[in-house]
């Protein structure tokens, strides 16, 4: 790679059971966060793109409840 792109994590919490991730990046000039969450076996891209590091943190823990919530009624059948 040219210009390899390591991630820059700027902001790190622990929520429902996952570590949260948030990266700090750059796209044409403007600052873009993207949120990595981590698990037990692997970790995932929950938020590929943000504008905001608020928007992030919340799109973040939407993700995350959602697929708690999808866990647990896979659990239930």
């Amino acid at each position: 790679m040219i210009e390899p792109d390591f991630p820059h994590i700027m902001l790190a919490f622990d929520y429902k059971g996952w570590k949260v991730e948030i990266d700090k990046g750059e796209i044409n000039g403007a600052t873009t966060y993207t949120v990595w969450a981590n698990y037990k076996i692997g970790c995932v891209v929950a938020v590929p793109y943000a504008s905001s590091r608020q928007e992030a943190v919340k799109r973040a823990k939407q993700w995350i409840d959602a697929r708690n919530q999808k866990y647990k009624l896979e659990n239930m059948l």
